[in-house]
């Protein structure tokens, strides 16, 4: 299951966030990662909005719940917390997204490849040659 979610970084705490994001403990990576959280993105606009894209094994509350067992996310979220526009845990005020398009998802259904065409090499007929000039005909 594919999550998007935001939430709002205090802009005073931007760079802080990023430092913290830029070394995150190990033992939260493996948390999040045992936890069933994967290809996990956070992205950060200059005015706080955060917003995040994971892939989740067996969906957002599973997940949530797993994380919340764990001891080394009490102490990150008391650790975020300082840096967010809410009070309480970063992790209980997401918002999240519907997703409304997925590109893979639609090409499947019409029974479409989801991967490139296979792209021709340059030079061959009606292609430039590697000098950006045509090649002489034959």
């Amino acid at each position: 299951m594919r999550v998007c979610f935001t939430s709002q970084v205090s802009p005073e705490h931007l760079d802080a966030y990023r430092e913290a994001h830029s070394a995150v403990w190990p033992e939260m990576l493996e948390a999040l990662r045992d936890c069933g959280w994967g290809d996990y993105h956070l992205y950060l606009r200059p005015d706080g909005l955060l917003i995040g894209f994971v892939e989740l094994a067996d969906g957002y509350s599973a997940a949530q719940a797993r994380m919340a067992a764990t001891e080394v996310n009490a102490r990150w979220q008391a650790a975020m917390s300082q840096l967010f526009a809410t009070n309480g845990a970063p992790d209980e005020g997401m918002t999240l997204l519907d997703e409304i398009f997925h590109l893979e998802s639609q090409l499947a259904a019409l029974g479409l490849p989801t991967e490139p065409a296979a792209q021709t090499e340059p030079g061959e007929p009606g292609e430039p040659a590697a000098s950006g000039k045509p090649k002489a005909s034959k």
